[in-house]
């Protein structure tokens, strides 16, 4: 049996009295890519951004549990907590520093001072994101001059360098060419052996390439979940085979 690393128990989450996910009740595999699929406004990455609590900084209220690794995230300290639970946004936030900076931010924050030990952390997560051949004789340029598929991966492999066990990741391809999609999409698939993997995405055909499992969320109800092929060529619910009839095509 797969060991649950997350799991949310009759989430509710709101913003003032418009409700957005209504008593939500789901399971994240440890060591999987579980990929979370639906219409625009429906909520995905409302939950996504529950998993962290970087919703209530947008003004959501969370009712019910949120529980990883068998404690709730609410009696972590904020900080810990996203250490553990890192999220990659839909547009890469690069500091405007070198890629060196931008890649010991973190360790330094959490006390790493020594330069050998910065050095490895550095190179390890890059090749991991698959950018360190591209950038290694250019450490000390500004991050900000990479093309968009190289910061989206900079931004993930700076999410590693904490050791988190979750990766959050809100649509991190939606304004890449194929070759960047496809460079992350193998990266994703690699670091699952590491990590636990949750991405929103519209794109089904991604879901389809890169999920184990599939959750399916309309109007802030989850339908439907199950593995990928389960999904997309066998689903339960008529609006889940609506939905993944009508993107398809």
């Amino acid at each position: 049996m797969q060991q649950i690393i997350l799991e949310t128990k009759n989430l509710n989450v709101r913003y003032g009295k418009n409700q957005i996910l209504n008593n939500i009740n789901v399971s994240f595999q440890k060591n999987k890519i579980t990929a979370i699929i639906g219409s625009s406004g429906c909520g995905k990455s409302t939950l996504l951004k529950s998993f962290n609590r970087t919703i209530e900084e947008d003004g959501g209220q969370i009712d019910g549990e949120i529980i990883f690794e068998g404690s709730s995230i609410f009696d972590m300290p904020q900080q810990l907590l996203r250490s553990k639970i890192g999220m990659v946004f839909q547009s890469p936030v690069v500091f405007p520093t070198s890629i060196y900076k931008n890649m010991t931010f973190a360790p330094i924050y959490y006390g790493i001072k020594n330069k050998e030990e910065l050095d490895k952390i550095v190179k390890e997560n890059l090749e991991k994101a698959g950018l360190y051949d591209e950038v290694k004789e250019n450490m000390s340029m500004l991050a900000t001059k990479l093309s968009g598929g190289q910061k989206q991966r900079l931004v993930i492999a700076r999410s590693l360098t904490v050791n988190p066990k979750i990766i959050l990741l809100d649509e991190p391809c939606s304004s890449l060419d194929m070759k960047n999609t496809n460079n992350i999409e193998k990266m994703l698939i690699n670091l699952k052996c590491e990590y636990t993997i949750i991405i929103v995405t519209h794109n089904l055909a991604q879901a389809k390439r890169v999920a184990d499992k599939v959750i399916f969320v309309d109007c802030g109800n989850i339908v439907e979940v199950g593995t990928t092929d389960e999904i997309f060529l066998n689903p339960k619910d008529k609006r889940t085979k609506e939905y993944i009839t009508y993107m398809g095509n």
